[in-house]
């Protein structure tokens, strides 16, 4: 069978029908945008959010859409850029596991920036918004693990052909529309990065990683919208994407069940702020501490289950700085064993946690009491739509208490429900604007074809 993924993401693009989408879609669509809300908020007000707003100053050309929680309107690409920044910045965005990427903030950040530059409204931005989410996670798939094996992280590749779809939704509509999101999607596919270098050496570029992937992505839908062209076939070609970002592919995954079966289902939602694939062993740990009642004191030693696919990249003890320890499995469990427990509370681990933890010479003393050890259940419990883990603590009075954790909090296979999203949501806007707006946003949110962008942008402005 020949198989056209560039064209046919673009046709599904242009032709979705935001109306036909299943309601179980559409709620979830719902919760992620309030959670893409919640977690740009809290990343608004960290360090490299100035950073990003002091690049846009001097690169960015006034425009219609609306920079978030600030009085900026800069051009479609830049915001996007900005608002993904804010979002994507300390690893609490939502994630798809097994395409190893966070298609979420690109998504929503460039499908509003594009609406509130045109007026689309409604089922438009529903649809711009879907075919982003659908569009990054189905390439994800596709050239995955080759991909990361070769050093790429997929944030860096993969979204700006979602960012391509949904802006491309949006700014290229008419008889033609699906051949020219193909030409943008070609233009997105010749400005992939996303070497993961970082991961071994440190620095600050993973913060921007994903703004920069989806501002390409806008850029190329207002390149392709000003008469530029690119490959139509850059995902599949001899010379395009898969072949030379990957290698081994398997193409049929792009356009296997596209318009029937629905990824952003799986689509997992963050209650730590770290990696995805390290939720299950936070977890596990804040289980324990409720369950038993102790501390991180009263540990002698810790005993790890892991599953095969984060050994060596998440399981490197004593992180030397914030990223690393947001990505550490054995710092992060130490960390959940030490943050405080309020009571009638669900933890979450935050940056700020992170940040203290890395100046605590108990947690670096408790992670040398850790050992890790691949585990048969995790290994089979582990799969496209999460992680699992195992967790065994030893007490110094003697008790031992194990955890299994088969799926993490807020995973396809253990979801946070409806109320519980508009609680983290409210939570955090809350600070930033009345409560009357944050209980129309939630509103707009279960009833998406209510969703202004404009409005949205307008309320958000506190």
């Amino acid at each position: 069978m020949t198989h056209h993924p560039t064209q046919s993401l673009a046709t599904f693009a242009a032709e979705l029908d935001a109306g036909a989408l299943p309601g179980a879609v559409r709620e979830k669509l719902g919760w992620l945008l309030l959670d893409f809300l919640r977690v740009a908020s809290l990343g608004a007000r960290l360090p490299w959010a100035d950073w990003a707003r002091r690049y846009a100053d001097v690169v960015a050309k006034p425009g219609g859409a609306q920079v978030l929680f600030g009085g900026e309107r800069l051009n479609p690409q830049h915001a996007t850029f900005v608002n993904v920044a804010f979002g994507s910045s300390f690893d609490a965005d939502d994630t798809h596991v097994g395409a190893m990427l966070h298609p979420g903030v690109a998504s929503w950040a460039a499908a509003l920036a594009c609406a509130q530059e045109t007026g689309a409204r409604g089922r438009d931005v529903v649809a711009a918004v879907t075919a982003g989410y659908e569009s990054a996670i189905r390439v994800g798939l596709a050239v995955q693990p080759a991909h990361f094996r070769r050093g790429f992280q997929s944030t860096g590749t993969c979204v700006g052909f979602g960012t391509a779809a949904a802006a491309g939704r949006i700014l290229l509509n008419g008889r033609d529309a699906a051949r020219r999101i193909a030409e943008a999607i070609g233009l997105a596919g010749g400005y992939a990065g996303g070497v993961a270098q970082f991961y071994f050496s440190g620095a600050s570029a993973k913060r921007i990683q994903a703004a920069h992937a989806a501002q390409s992505g806008v850029a190329a839908a207002l390149l392709a919208q000003s008469g530029f062209t690119g490959p139509t076939d850059i995902i599949e070609g001899s010379g395009g994407f898969a072949r030379a970002y990957a290698g081994e592919w398997n193409e049929g995954l792009i356009e296997d069940g596209l318009g029937a079966r629905w990824h952003i289902m799986d689509v997992l939602v963050k209650c730590h702020a770290a990696a995805a694939r390290v939720a299950a062993g936070i977890d596990a740990m804040l289980t324990l501490r409720r369950e038993h009642k102790f501390g991180a004191d009263d540990i002698e030693r810790i005993a790890l289950g892991i599953p095969a696919i984060i050994q060596g990249r998440l399981t490197n003890p004593h992180p030397k700085d914030l990223q690393a320890a947001q990505m550490c499995l054995p710092f992060s469990v130490a960390l959940a064993a030490k943050v405080a427990l309020a009571p009638n509370v669900v933890p979450a681990l935050t940056v700020a946690d992170y940040e203290a933890g890395l100046g605590d010479r108990t947690l670096f003393d408790l992670e040398t009491r850790t050992t890790i050890a691949l585990d048969d259940e995790v290994e089979a419990a582990s799969n496209a739509l999460s992680t699992a883990a195992r967790v065994r603590v030893v007490l110094r009075d003697g008790r031992e208490m194990t955890a299994f954790v088969p799926a993490p909090r807020g995973s396809a296979g253990n979801p946070l429900d409806a109320q519980e999203h508009a609680v983290r949501f409210t939570a955090e806007l809350a600070r930033r604007v009345p409560e009357a707006a944050c209980a129309e946003i939630v509103a707009m949110s279960r009833d998406l074809d209510r969703l202004d962008a404009r409005r949205l942008g307008k309320m958000l402005r506190g």
